[in-house]
């Protein structure tokens, strides 16, 4: 039976920007199948669904070749032990980051032994965040290079379709 070395990149991925892809393509280096799991948080309105944005991350990371993209909901220990992956990548942007990601870590190591290895962020993309991303585009910025241009015709369809929705009125 042949092991594969796995490991899995979480988040909201609400849009997915370069940063995450950034994270992502470098784990797909390093790992035989590198697992993207969408976490759910029903506490969150999207702008996108999580099934748009599974369909987003799988056409834009198909050409690494071992990547697999699902969602899940709740805690990423359970996910880990349900598909045996022993590992979980994140990126760090800055050192505000890594107090809570530690804490992450030491959390999930506890819970299940599942390691947890820090990637950090390239330094062009350690500012950028997906609400800040959404918050740029909304109030019109540019945000094309900070997001795969697939991310950016659906990001710029949404606001247009958010725009065009007719106000109602609380008379």
């Amino acid at each position: 039976m042949t092991m594969f070395r796995r490991a899995v990149c979480p988040g909201s991925f609400d849009p997915i920007h370069n940063g995450h892809l950034d994270v992502i393509e470098r784990a797909s280096r390093l790992y035989d199948v590198v697992h993207v799991a969408v976490l759910i948080n029903k506490s969150k309105r999207g702008m996108f669904t999580v099934d748009e944005r599974i369909a987003m991350i799988e056409e834009i990371t198909a050409p690494y070749g071992n990547v697999k993209v699902e969602s899940h909901q709740g805690l990423l220990v359970d996910y880990c032990k349900e598909r045996e992956i022993p590992a979980i990548v994140k990126g760090l942007r800055a050192v505000s980051d890594f107090d809570y990601e530690l804490q992450m870590a030491q959390m999930n190591h506890g819970l299940s032994g599942v390691e947890t290895l820090f990637v950090p962020t390239s330094p062009e993309y350690s500012f950028m965040s997906s609400s800040l991303v959404k918050e740029v585009a909304t109030l019109g910025g540019d945000v094309s290079h900070l997001v795969p241009e697939l991310v950016f015709r659906r990001l710029s369809e949404r606001i247009a379709d958010m725009r065009a929705e007719p106000k109602t009125s609380s008379d």
